[in-house]
């Protein structure tokens, strides 16, 4: 299973609100050959960390390609300079975000690619829109469940549900 989050929180020149924008950028993966085999409903998440910036839209979505997982990330990240996502402090506001959560259970660290997500375990705003399309699925490291994960994590991350 290759699994991804898709997010952003600011408004593109080109697709308007966040949730055009995240709807696009799954038809651009499309574009490339990556097949979307099942997208969680549309999440609304306030910033973690806490900040003034907007609240987020969030996604999480299972994919298909033949793609390892550096060329996943290299075309994942040509997909957001495209949509006009410029990379500068950390946690910042952004047009879209894309993260690889995992790659077939690949267990990975380089200087550009963590898997799994080094942080997606602890981030309401991952778990819930993963336990969502697959609740079963298994963090390769700490070997517990999407469902298991959320159902541990306090309630200080502020999300709702869009479009469940």
């Amino acid at each position: 299973m290759i699994l991804i989050g898709i997010g952003g929180n600011i408004a593109s020149p080109r697709f308007g609100r966040p949730h055009n924008t995240l709807s696009a950028a799954l038809v651009a993966l499309e574009g490339e050959g990556i097949g979307v085999a099942a997208r969680s409903g549309w999440y609304r998440s306030e910033p973690v960390p806490r900040s003034n910036q907007p609240w987020f839209v969030n996604a999480v979505a299972s994919l298909t390609t033949g793609l390892g997982a550096r060329d996943m990330l290299a075309v994942m990240q040509a997909i957001e300079t495209s949509f006009g996502r410029v990379r500068g402090a950390p946690n910042a506001a952004r047009v879209l975000d894309l993260d690889l959560l995992d790659h077939r259970g690949q267990v990975m660290e380089t200087p550009s690619l963590v898997l799994p997500h080094p942080r997606l375990h602890q981030r309401r705003f991952v778990l819930a829109p993963l336990a969502e399309i697959a609740p079963d699925w298994r963090h390769p490291l700490l070997g517990m469940t999407a469902e298991q994960l959320l159902a541990q994590l306090g309630v200080e991350q502020q999300i709702e549900c869009l479009s469940c």
